[in-house]
């Protein structure tokens, strides 16, 4: 397929720059086979469900993962903290006049010394100095990483907004924004209507954002996330396929790892590591049923992979009520229900 088949007119106006006052108030599309679309609530989200579901949460927590600083030589420089290798070292984009050298100290706001140690591919291995955990300096003098089409300040707000009320372990530069509009009520709701959860981790990177430049999709190299399935969860999972409930994907991160997990042998396996994963129509989907997610970008990879779930056409036709109903877009945006293509 080419890149112009996943391009729609998208309002800019629909682009959501802030939270809804409430986190849970946003609006849902339900779009769901054999159904004609309906105009709901988030809160009626465990009106669709049914006991003996089960909803698979991704439970990465997004980091603060921009520092700003200069150069020794005085140019100033912004990196953004990819992933965290150990205790001292990152992978981090690096945003300067010039690329540094390996060798090259950086200072960055706060009194942090790093140093470029060596390239990895796009990426720059930043050493950081001082013998304190990498996690801690960001936590002290980084600042949270909204997506670039957010076009404001980070607020004081968006520390709690742009986070999952089951937010655990520390690793993501983006939130996996489907799970925004979860609250410990509605959680609650879904379990005592019979719905069981249970978690994956993924912790999503700064390529979710990577456009795709070539026309041909087919030659898009998609980047790579880290993962982690747990025994319980590939266990859930397994309980619940067998007992005929259905299997709801909470946002696109989770469905990149329940997929990955069981792209060998079509079940899912317990278990970690690096996925690139590059769901597109034609796909088969082995795990979710449902899948929870908000709208995205024209011409995204996120864009082919509902389109992968729950067809293109049906995509189209979905984005379209969307644009004409005035859904808000984007990390920040409204929700949709879609069902799996059979």
């Amino acid at each position: 397929m080419l890149l112009s088949d996943f391009d729609f007119h998208l309002p800019e106006h629909l682009i959501a720059q802030h939270p809804p006052a409430e986190r849970g108030t946003s609006r849902l599309l339900a779009a769901l086979p054999g159904e004609p679309l309906r105009d709901e609530t988030f809160a009626f989200l465990p009106q669709l469900a049914q006991a003996g579901d089960l909803f698979v949460f991704n439970n990465t927590k997004v980091i603060k993962a921009r520092l700003f600083g200069q150069k020794e030589s005085g140019g100033r420089i912004e990196a953004l903290i990819e992933r965290v290798l150990d205790e001292c070292t990152a992978l981090a984009h690096i945003r300067a006049s010039k690329s540094p050298k390996p060798g090259t100290m950086l200072l960055f706001d706060g009194g942090i010394r790093a140093e470029m140690a060596e390239r990895a591919g796009a990426l720059f291995v930043l050493r950081f100095e001082g013998g304190e955990n990498v996690y801690r300096i960001l936590e002290r003098c980084g600042h949270l990483p909204l997506p670039p089409y957010i076009a404001r300040a980070v607020g004081s707000d968006d520390e709690a907004r742009y986070q999952t009320v089951y937010a655990k372990h520390q690793g993501a530069v983006a939130a996996p924004t489907a799970g925004l509009h979860f609250t410990d009520a509605l959680l609650s709701e879904l379990r005592a209507k019979g719905v069981r959860t249970a978690e994956i981790t993924l912790h999503v990177g700064a390529g979710t954002f990577q456009p795709v430049r070539s026309e041909n999709i087919a030659e898009h190299k998609m980047h790579s996330e880290w993962y982690e399935i747990p025994e319980d969860t590939a266990a859930a999972v397994a309980d619940t396929k067998a007992r005929g409930g259905r299997v709801w994907a909470v946002g696109t991160t989770s469905v990149r790892a329940l997929e990955s997990a069981a792209r060998s042998t079509g079940r899912l396996q317990a278990g970690s590591g690096d996925t690139d994963i590059f769901l597109t129509p034609g796909c088969r989907f082995c795990v979710a049923d449902r899948l929870v997610t908000n709208f995205h970008l024209p011409k995204s990879t996120l864009l082919m992979l509902v389109s992968a779930f729950a067809g293109t056409e049906e995509i189209r036709r979905i984005y379209r009520h969307a644009v004409e109903r005035q859904y808000r877009f984007f990390s920040y945006g409204d929700a949709m229900v879609l069902g799996r293509k059979e």
